[in-house]
């Protein structure tokens, strides 16, 4: 399995957001029976969230999905915050999110990398802020700089939710728990292999360095399950460790 492994990455390009966006343009169909591998089509995973949101997140503020995709956490979100606003590096990503959320009165959709310099400024200080899986697909730099803006955005009255795959085992253990094999590799996991940055994990250890106590303050935080596409019917297989946690930015 390795060496087919290694061959699919080596056509992942090398410039994060031409990854993004050449990704997002391929996709035909989103939900259970589409192609993008961390959508399972249910809300299931966004319900085992909610309860932690509403303890912790100010449900008068704006919130902010970081890394929104095709928007569905987005629009799950719309039903407990005011306005909920999603953001991609993606513009194919935006534009099916959209389109897919016609009818929605309480989100927008906006093209805009989150590790740039001021990417927050439009909510500097006023905002909730939403983030599922996108931590552990960026380089340490990209984590750093993502990290800023997210002070920026929180500021004194908001609050940072995360939510990251947290896998154990090896790269290959990753795949084989998503379904690979040696004889074959479920299309939404070879699609994100060929054209996506390899994933790394994101835990406690991970959090604790990112973002220290000393500059931020660990509300809650715990052990879920990410849901993803249920490319097998094996059973587990549509789920992967995970690590969630709730912060504030300390004064």
């Amino acid at each position: 399995m390795i060496p087919r492994l290694v061959r699919l990455s080596r056509s992942a390009p090398k410039d994060r957001p031409l990854a993004w966006d050449r990704y997002w343009a391929g996709i035909k169909a989103t939900g259970a029976g589409g192609e993008v591998l961390w959508d399972a089509g249910t809300d299931t995973e966004f319900l085992g969230y909610q309860d932690v949101l509403l303890r912790h997140l100010d449900p008068a503020l704006p919130v902010l999905d970081i890394g929104c995709g095709h928007g569905s956490f987005t629009r799950a979100l719309a039903g407990v915050f005011p306005e909920a606003v999603g953001v991609d590096i993606s513009a194919h990503a935006i534009k099916r999110a959209a389109a897919e959320s016609k009818g929605v009165g309480n989100v927008r959709f906006e093209v805009r990398d989150m590790t740039s310099p001021g990417a927050g400024a439009e909510f500097d200080g006023g905002a909730n802020v939403f983030i599922r899986g996108v931590l552990h697909v960026l380089d340490q730099a990209g984590q750093a700089a993502l990290v800023e803006n997210l002070r920026l955005l929180a500021g004194d009255r908001g609050t940072v939710f995360l939510a990251e795959t947290n896998f154990p085992g090896n790269p290959v253990e990753y795949v084989s728990h998503l379904g690979a094999t040696t004889r074959s590799i479920p299309e939404p996991l070879e699609r994100a292999i060929r054209g996506l940055p390899m994933p790394g994990r994101f835990g406690p250890g991970e959090r604790e360095q990112l973002l220290p106590p000393a500059e931020w303050d660990l509300l809650e935080d715990g052990a879920i399950q990410i849901e993803t596409h249920p490319a097998t019917a094996v059973e587990g297989q549509g789920r992967v460790p995970g690590y969630y946690a709730v912060l504030r930015p300390r004064s």
